[in-house]
């Protein structure tokens, strides 16, 4: 009984987030719907994550061909008052491919819409794992209420990792274990618009120390 019960609330919370992600996909600054009335706002994206309470400098980042990105200036987060958190500090170099959000959030966790900031702090945390999943999941949430972000859509991207980012903790640790870094040097950045992820990571000099 107790197993059917618990297929039953996953059952139920797979029809919720279905319904709420359809209605995100349709009213988020970067969905397609919102591109065309919001281009100039997507264009100066960056310039609106500035001046936030508990954040850094706004995100920058290069893209290698096959869709990763690293964070060319560092970026950070710090807890309020009475939050029992640490700071997080992402350093310059770090590679990121948001996959610490589950697929289905990924058209909405862009490098140009408004939740990059959180997302990005979120793969670090998911990356470097030198804090519990569950608290990383929470700073998430937090990082994302200081950048504005509605409740609503807050409670389901976080739901969605909470829920489904587990396999994105795991496979990290199993990437760390096996060797693989995620920190490049910051004079090895690639200039090379076709440079591939999967091919420059396999050059050992390219890594900070």
């Amino acid at each position: 009984m107790k197993d059917k019960a618990e297929l039953l609330d996953r059952r139920c919370f797979v029809v919720a987030f279905a319904a709420v992600l359809a209605a995100l996909t349709l009213t988020h600054p970067g969905s397609a719907a919102a591109q065309a009335t919001n281009a100039p706002e997507a264009e100066n994206w960056m310039s609106t994550l500035t001046d936030r309470k508990s954040l850094g400098a706004p995100v920058n980042l290069l893209r290698f061909a096959d869709g990763v990105y690293v964070l060319t200036k560092p970026i950070a987060w710090s807890p309020d008052p009475g939050q029992p958190h640490k700071r997080v500090e992402v350093p310059a170099g770090f590679v990121t491919d948001f996959a610490s959000t589950p697929r289905p959030f990924w058209s909405i966790v862009r490098p140009e819409s408004e939740y990059a900031y959180a997302a990005i702090v979120h793969d670090y945390l998911y990356w470097t794992q030198d804090r519990p999943k569950e608290e990383s999941d929470e700073i998430f949430k937090l990082v994302m209420k200081d950048l504005g972000i509605e409740a609503t859509t807050i409670a389901a991207v976080n739901a969605a990792a909470r829920f489904g980012g587990n396999e994105a903790w795991l496979s990290n640790a199993r990437l760390k274990a096996s060797g693989e870094k995620r920190v490049l040097n910051l004079n090895k950045f690639p200039s090379d618009p076709t440079t591939r992820w999967e091919d420059f990571k396999k050059r050992p000099t390219v890594f900070a120390e």
